[in-house]
């Protein structure tokens, strides 16, 4: 990790992105609600929400889909850069600040909060290198508030929430994991797709089961980490 102050600065603003993004939830969509997922199979966007590659069919926003599912799904990452992934959710954890971060000093809010791990794996299926880019997923928490994926300043082993690799060209596969830290022990009731306001999310639902950590999965005898 880097020096404690550089490491408390993290932190702090991770959980302030995560707070910030809340206005991106919006009290008429029922994301959230624990209704039964609807399957795209066999279902595609008329006309894509952004333009992609020939032969790439999106999968039509508001679509419900289960954990193990597959989204295809575009996104600009910044002003005439499109992205385009498959990206399928594998798995929902949640864990403690006790078992897997003991030996991080974190704020007293991020104290208060509970950690989750959402794994997924995600395959470029564009014309664009999205080397360097964070993957496109929210959680929506049981306040129906989206919030941000935690980014770690050194390695962090039980999930290291990290960006895509520095190249990530057309074709380029991988599995992440990302942490979401919902405040006030707040809990996952999803992971969302919105990468705008109006758009209508694709979401994917599914049993959250408890992470079982490995013995040295963020235990150091170095001492505290800073994140």
């Amino acid at each position: 990790m880097t020096r404690r102050s550089t490491r408390a600065s993290l932190l702090a603003l991770a959980l302030a992105g995560a707070l910030a993004v809340a206005g991106c939830s919006s009290s008429d969509d029922d994301s959230s609600d624990g209704g039964s997922p609807t399957s795209p199979s066999g279902s595609t966007s008329a006309t894509p929400y952004l333009p992609v590659p020939d032969g790439v069919q999106l999968t039509p926003p508001g679509t419900h889909l289960s954990v193990g599912d597959e989204a295809t799904v575009a996104w600009e990452p910044r002003q005439n850069l499109v992205g385009t992934l498959d990206i399928t959710v594998s798995s929902l954890e949640k864990t403690t600040i006790k078992d897997s971060f003991g030996a991080w000093q974190l704020s007293s809010e991020q104290q208060k909060s509970t950690p989750y791990f959402v794994r997924a794996t995600v395959k470029n299926v564009g014309d664009t290198d999205l080397g360097g880019r964070r993957v496109p997923l929210y959680v929506v928490n049981d306040q129906n508030v989206l919030l941000e994926s935690t980014p770690f300043a050194s390695a962090f082993a039980p999930c290291p929430s990290t960006a895509l690799p520095d190249k990530f060209k057309p074709g380029a596969k991988e599995d992440v994991c990302l942490v979401y830290l919902a405040p006030d022990h707040g809990q996952l009731d999803a992971v969302s797709f919105r990468p705008e306001e109006t758009f209508d999310p694709i979401i994917w639902t599914g049993d959250v089961t408890t992470y079982k950590p490995a013995k040295d999965d963020g235990k150091k005898k170095s001492g505290k980490k800073k994140g």
